[in-house]
């Protein structure tokens, strides 16, 4: 009797590529490319499925492949338009130390920042460069932009296992379409998704929300000027 192989297939793949499907197919040429017919939509339709299969065939070649493309085009890229101060897709820099060089190294990634936690879903776990650089050295700085600039952040990294990628990544999104639009990539060309959190070395009141203010009325402030006369030898009682 032949034996099947049993297919196993990343959490979070196949959503992710059917929203990619339905972008190509029904929104890019509308919004991206108008008047340019179907060609587009169906090469990266085609696109999609062959990503796909790659990661139902061979994880390990789909990263190799996936890691080769990004280090080469999409990273330098990136990195360039934020250095310059124009970031359409919302991404931050990453710099991490290399593990053998020892020289830094920077890497596009989500925004995950939420006040003085920053939250990365690595798209190939432990295979990724910059996931093996943190297990070597935990020391980053994250590039964000403060207000009209960008600033470095330095942090401490953490590789989590144990935590639910997805789970994560759902709430890092919290209904932001950037933030949406990355999630979706990260899982079609993903193949382990790992979560990786770096606690931002940030000053305690920008992390902080504002104290309220509390008025008084004029009562509570003759009070309060009578109780500071009296603590001064001003006012007798």
């Amino acid at each position: 009797m032949r034996s099947y192989r049993r297919i196993r297939v990343p959490r979070g793949l196949v959503v992710g590529t059917l929203v990619a499907l339905a972008l190509a197919l029904a929104w890019a040429p509308l919004w991206l490319l108008p008047g340019s017919g179907l060609t587009a939509p169906a090469v990266q339709s085609v696109l999609y499925v062959g990503l796909f299969i790659l990661t139902v065939r061979s994880r390990w070649w789909k990263a190799r492949l996936v890691r080769a493309v990004q280090r080469w085009t999409i990273n330098p890229l990136m990195r360039l338009f934020i250095g310059v101060g124009v970031n359409p897709l919302g991404l931050a820099i990453l710099e991490t130390t290399g593990r053998i060089s020892g020289a830094p190294r920077q890497t596009p990634v989500g925004n995950g920042q939420a006040g003085g936690d920053f939250w990365i879903i690595a798209e190939h776990g432990t295979q990724s460069n910059y996931v093996r650089n943190i297990l070597r050295n935990p020391t980053v700085r994250v590039r964000l932009r403060q207000g009209l600039r960008y600033r470095w952040v330095a942090g401490t990294a953490t590789v989590l296992p144990e935590d639910d990628a997805l789970a994560r990544q759902r709430r890092i999104i919290a209904w932001h379409p950037l933030r949406a639009f990355n999630a979706m990539n990260v899982r079609v060309l993903g193949t382990d998704l790992l979560t990786v959190h770096v606690a931002l070395h940030v000053p305690e009141d920008e992390t902080r929300p504002p104290r309220p203010h509390i008025s008084r009325g004029s009562e509570g402030l003759a009070d309060d000027v009578a109780g500071r006369g009296a603590r001064a030898g001003l006012v007798r009682r």
